[in-house]
């Protein structure tokens, strides 16, 4: 009896200790991802996305001129499965770490070989692939959550990744290369 007794919680325990670890936690701002398939091969973004909550978004709750992890919680990272054109620049197919240096009137869109990274806060420039300046633009429209998403061009074999929120908008272009 001992021995079924001692049996039933060893195995009993390791599956309630594991099955707790297994609830997640519900975050304020959800993680989203943008997906754009060409032929065999993909660009896909994953984010955090934060809501503007009646705040001020631009040059006060995300500063002007500083390193933005470009959304919520763990820095936003890009996945190329073939080389693009990356805002008119060479990239190799990787993941990337997305940070944003917004501005008034343009940003710097910086992709960084650095990823797993929680926010910005430990960002370093040593490590970045490239910078690319994009002009923003104000939105007749107010997008309440940070959106990444990808949107026609009419080039051919190009697609415009777009960042959008509150009445802020950049839309960088993505060529593919064959």
């Amino acid at each position: 009896m001992l021995f079924v007794l001692i049996a039933f919680f060893l195995g009993f325990f390791p599956v309630v200790s594991f099955s707790q670890t297994m609830v997640a936690e519900k975050r304020e701002s959800p993680i989203e991802m943008a997906t754009y398939k060409y032929r065999d091969s993909y660009i896909k973004v994953t984010y955090g996305s934060p809501y503007k909550r009646g705040r001020d978004i631009f040059g006060n709750l995300v500063p002007y001129d500083r390193v933005w992890r470009t959304g919520a919680n763990e820095a936003t990272e890009i996945t190329s499965t073939r080389n693009i054109m990356f805002g008119g620049k060479f990239l190799k197919a990787g993941t990337y770490s997305i940070f944003t240096i917004p501005g008034v009137d343009q940003w710097m869109v910086i992709l960084n070989k650095e990823v797993g990274q929680f926010g910005a806060f430990e960002y370093d420039r040593t490590k970045d692939m490239m910078r690319v300046e994009i002009k923003s633009m104000e939105t007749p429209d107010s997008s309440e959550n940070f959106l990444i998403n990808f949107s026609p061009s009419d080039k051919e074999k190009e697609v415009i990744l777009f960042l959008w929120w509150d009445r802020t908008r950049i839309e960088i272009p993505i060529g593919i290369i064959n």
